[in-house]
């Protein structure tokens, strides 16, 4: 056994686990952090992606000795005070789902690649959520989500409901 001290969602955490246990295994079986789901234990899918250090990874193919001393996010520690991350929220606004399996993932991997573009292209959000296969969307509204959420998420922005974006402007036309 190896001891790990890790936080995970803003909370501190010191366990003993064997040196081969996965990141993701950690994270649902010894916390409870279910939302990271496994998919494919082979890295190829995404669901189990998360936030170690500021960077996604999937947690299959980290083992959790690897983290120790580190900043775990999941998708349970993306929301604060009751209220969705902006990612959340605009996946729930623009339908960026159906099944729901691999939405954590999905979720975890745009934080990460708005972290890094905050004004994406639609290529560029193609290019960022790569790693993470959805097997029912067809990907359309899963980047229709990521880029409404940089659009909320800019500075001075007022977060849009998908209605409100669509919606006709009042004396806009002849």
């Amino acid at each position: 056994m190896t001891e790990v001290r890790v936080t995970v969602d803003g909370v501190n955490y010191a366990d003993d686990v064997e040196p081969r246990l996965l990141l993701a295994q950690y994270l649902r079986e010894t916390l409870g952090k279910t939302g990271t789901l496994i998919g494919c234990d082979t890295s190829n899918c995404g669901a189990c992606t998360v936030s170690l250090n500021g960077q996604s990874v999937k947690s299959c193919s980290v083992l959790a000795v690897q983290a120790d001393g580190g900043e775990v996010t999941t998708i349970e520690g993306l929301a604060r005070d009751g209220q969705l991350h902006p990612v959340q929220e605009a996946f729930r606004e623009c339908h960026g789902l159906q099944c729901g399996y691999c939405t954590p993932g999905m979720i975890m991997a745009a934080v990460d690649l708005l972290g890094d573009n905050p004004d994406p292209s639609e290529q560029e959000v193609r290019e960022g959520i790569e790693g993470n296969l959805c097997r029912c969307t067809g990907y359309q509204n899963i980047v229709r989500a990521v880029q409404s959420a940089a659009k909320n998420m800019k500075p001075g922005a007022q977060q849009q409901t998908t209605e409100q974006q669509a919606a006709p402007v009042a004396g806009g036309g002849n």
